[in-house]
């Protein structure tokens, strides 16, 4: 099957829950992934909201996730072992979720997974999801996406 990202809280394209909105609990859905790739030494979590118009906007990027590990459980904290998360685009060093404008169609939000080659980012301590990910890229072995949408209403 190759390495993929998935979440039991909606399918691949599926809507994504309220409780995982910026409007709703504002929680990150749980995540898992199956078969990174060898050679895999940590992961990097980057969402990534493609659609507005002033281009990509970052709602949350985590990284240093253990090679070992192959999920994240939903509301994923400040405070979880090993893992780093820098301010998105909103300022926050957290996950925030979808919230897309009222007047605007079907959005689309895409969960990043990075299978790196080196057990951590060095990056400095003000590097911001942007930065991050830029960072990964250089170290990437594999990517997996994951999209889930939100519905104007």
């Amino acid at each position: 099957m190759g390495f993929a990202l998935h979440s039991p809280a909606f399918a691949a394209g599926g809507a994504i829950p309220d409780r995982h909105l910026r409007t709703g609990r504002n929680l990150s859905p749980p995540l898992r992934w199956t078969d990174p790739p060898a050679g895999t030494r940590s992961f990097v979590l980057v969402v990534e909201d493609p659609n507005p118009p002033h281009g990509v906007v970052q709602l949350w990027a985590a990284h240093g996730i253990n090679p070992d590990q192959t999920a994240l459980r939903e509301g994923v904290g400040a405070n979880e072992a090993g893992i780093r998360q820098a301010p998105n685009d909103l300022g926050k060093p957290r996950y925030d979720g979808p919230q897309p404008p009222v007047e605007h169609g079907v959005y689309h939000y895409h969960f990043l997974l990075a299978a790196l080659d080196v057990p951590e980012l060095v990056v400095p301590g003000d590097a911001t999801a942007g930065d991050v990910w830029e960072a990964a890229h250089p170290h990437l072995i594999e990517r997996a996406d994951l999209v889930g949408i939100v519905a104007p209403g």
